[in-house]
């Protein structure tokens, strides 16, 4: 029994759906294209030729002038009434069949769709993406409100009724009222409902892409606006149609292949965008290649899953040999059509860039077996480029150089760099080379790529080649030995002394030349050098303390100049350590002291002394005060340390200017002793100001007293 109630309800719902889709083409207007766009049969177990399986009903609404049918699967066709026929005898077929049909003035697409009978209601449901229990009239109370299904993009006039809803129990002046999502919220005015009849509208063409249901409520409400019955669930279905075409979102695509890579290699993977309903055949992509170029050396160098959209190599790897390509690079137009890739499908296209990419297969080979240079000794620099060839990628290291020399440089006097613009290798020498040692020197240098070699390839004879140089003798400057050269001497020595005799030798030993020597730089003109033997003498006394010594050391720079032609010319540097010698007696400071006339601390002045000298020839230093010839001793001198001395005062004296003789003498051997005055100005000071303008009396000196008396003495004796 319940399986026949199942069976039952089966049926009913079908034929509900039947009336429901027969009620919509009866109550609209004309709408172009199909009146019905999907179909259920069942698979029989043969589909008989010319039988007719089904009709098929296209109105373009203006006569359906030079209508053409085409079906996807040539084995059937439409014939000119509409109805469906096999063309043979089919035992099988795919699961679903697709119509297009096309005339001057509208074109629109059928589904069929062959499935089992216990398929049929489910197949149908997830067509329309509705709940299983819409298909039946739902009611509460006496308000039924069947679902709408509407196709999207329908064209005017609008508004145009597309459904009803239906009050069995209407009080007399009752009114429909409807609400929801496209009447009074956004997208608003999409819906309404006549208040008196219940039909409801749509008043403009709906995009499934944008919104693909709607659920509205509808109401019945007295006079006063007072709802009676209800509120009802309305369900707009909102049909898919095929109006979008696949869009390529990701490019440009660029896909990138090792060149000799296996038959069958991935390149990358395409995909594209159909914004119709996933569900159904509308979004259904299949992939295929439109276009290669170039076109060689095959013109189907490449395959594209048409399901997936996985680009893959299907030549030999023989053929995809970068070296031997016109153009490593290839473009795909590849193209996604919906509907499955039926002829009736919408299409988008996109490009697709491969880039064959290059291995190391081709070793470096140099252009000559042996390459010559030539080189000045003495000089540094490039000296030969040496070429090389490489078939390989020159943006990668399959192409780059690394050159080696491993056999010829032991005193390491060549280096090798690569030009990373043309691949040479460009041989230096790095340390000047001697003729006189040798004139000829042989390198053996090898080639090879940053990136190793592939598998069974090697370095062959031509990636290793020699290089013959030949030194060209110049007339090389003379060298002197030792450089620099080092002598002591003590300054002051007498005019004349011998300093040092200097030895430079030229080494051009192949050729006998004379050398000349002269003086180049002698700041202080101290020196002068024999010309043919090199002997250096002075020619004033090497004065320590100079200002052309420094650290105690006096440099002079010497030449000596072969015979050669032209000649050539070597620099010498001669140092002279000076000694010291006691030839500076000390100084005193400051020279210059000022006291008060009452003052209470006597003491005038802290004395210093300093020296040029060198230790023992300075400190300690001896103070002394020359012997005074005036009756009274007012002047003392005391020793605070070896450098230092206090002098003052025994008492107080009158303002005037004084000139003290002061004797300091150093601890050389022998000493030396200086005779100085200090000046003191015996000053007024009142309210903290100190005068010190000329005095009232005037003192002589003691210095200016002994001159005196010495003056006297000579005239007595004269």
């Amino acid at each position: 029994m319940a399986c026949e109630l199942a069976e039952w309800k089966e049926m009913y719902e079908e034929k509900v759906w039947q009336v429901l889709l027969l009620a919509f083409a009866e109550d609209l207007e004309c709408i172009p294209g199909f009146q019905q766009k999907v179909f259920h049969i069942e698979q029989p177990s043969e589909f008989i030729e010319d039988q007719p399986i089904l009709n098929l009903v296209f109105d373009d609404c203006e006569g359906n002038d030079k209508l053409n049918f085409e079906v996807s699967n040539p084995d059937f066709k439409v014939e000119p009434n509409g109805s469906l026929v096999a063309l043979k005898n089919i035992t099988e077929v795919d699961r679903a069949l697709f119509i297009h049909a096309r005339s001057a003035q509208a074109e629109d697409m059928a589904e069929v769709l062959i499935v089992g009978g216990k398929e049929k209601h489910g197949s149908l449901k997830e067509i329309f993406k509705i709940e299983g229990n819409l298909g039946i009239l739902r009611q509460k109370r006496a308000l039924v409100a069947s679902a709408i299904l509407i196709p999207e993009n329908q064209r005017p006039p609008f508004p145009r009724v597309v459904g009803r809803v239906i009050n069995s129990d209407g009080a007399e002046g009752s009114k429909f009222r409807l609400s929801g999502k496209g009447v009074d919220q956004e997208p608003k005015g999409a819906f309404k409902i006549n208040e008196n009849n219940g039909e409801v509208l749509v008043t403009r063409s709906l995009d499934r892409e944008a919104i693909p249901s709607y659920q509205l409520q509808v109401e019945v409400t007295d006079v006063s606006g007072k709802s009676i019955e209800g509120p009802v669930l309305l369900d707009v279905i909102v049909i898919d149609q095929n109006d979008n075409r696949p869009i390529f979102r990701e490019g440009p695509y660029v896909g990138h292949i090792m060149e000799g890579s296996p038959t069958g290699s991935t390149v990358m993977r395409v995909m594209a965008f159909d914004a119709d309903d996933p569900g159904t055949d509308n979004a259904l992509l299949r992939y295929n290649i439109l276009k290669q170029t170039p076109d060689k050396p095959s013109p189907n160098m490449f395959f594209i899953d048409p399901e997936k959209g996985d680009i893959v190599t299907v030549v030999s790897p023989a053929l995809l040999d970068r070296e031997t390509m016109e153009n490593p690079k290839y473009e795909l137009i590849i193209e996604a059509k919906d509907m499955a890739g039926h002829d009736v499908g919408l299409t988008g296209t996109a490009t697709a860039t491969i880039v064959i990419d290059d291995k190391n297969d081709h070793p470096p080979e140099f252009t000559k077996k042996e390459f010559q240079a030539t080189v000045k000794e003495g000089v540094t620099g490039v000296i030969v480029n040496l070429t090389v060839e490489d078939q390989d990628d020159p943006a990668t290291g399959a192409w780059r150089a690394v050159y080696t020399i491993i056999n010829g440089n032991p005193g390491q006097s060549f280096e090798i760099h690569t030009n990373p613009k043309t691949n040479e290798g460009m041989l230096s020498v790095v340390k000047p080379l001697d003729y006189e040692i040798s004139a000829f020197h042989t390198l053996l240098i090898k080639v090879e790529n940053e990136d190793p070699l592939v598998p069974d390839i090697a370095y062959g004879p031509s990636s290793t080649a020699t290089v013959q140089i030949t030194v060209l003798d110049v007339n090389e400057g003379p060298v002197f030995h030792p450089d620099p050269m080092t002598v002591t001497k003590q300054e002051n020595i007498p005019i004349g002394s011998v300093v040092l005799t200097v030895n430079a030798t030229d080494p051009d030993t192949l050729q006998h030349q004379i050398i000349r020597y002269s003086v180049y730089k002698d700041p202080a003109g101290w020196l002068e050098i024999n010309p043919t033997n090199g002997t250096i003498v002075t020619t004033a006394i090497l004065d320590r303390e100079s200002s052309y010594v420094h650290n105690n050391v006096y440099t002079a720079l010497f030449l000596a100049i072969d015979s050669g032609n032209p000649p050539a010319t070597g620099t010498g540097t001669l140092q002279i350590m000076l000694e010291d010698v006691n030839d500076n007696a000390p100084a005193i400071y400051p020279m210059l002291a000022k006291v008060c006339d009452d003052a209470k601390d006597l003491r005038v002045v802290v004395l210093g002394a300093s020296d040029k000298d060198l230790h023992p020839n300075t400190d300690p230093f001896k103070f002394e005060l020359s012997k005074q010839s005036v009756p009274d001793k007012v002047w003392k001198i005391t020793k605070i340390n070896n450098t230092h001395a206090q002098v003052s005062l025994l008492q107080n004296l009158k303002k005037a200017n004084y000139n003290i003789p002061i004797l300091v003498t150093d601890s050389g051997k022998p000493p030396l002793t200086n005779n100085t005055e200090l000046k003191v100005q015996v000053c007024s000071c009142k309210k903290s100001k100190m005068d010190c303008s000329a005095a009232d009396a005037l003192h002589i000196s003691m210095t200016l007293i002994l001159l005196f008396s010495l003056f006297s003495l000579f005239c007595k004796f004269s």
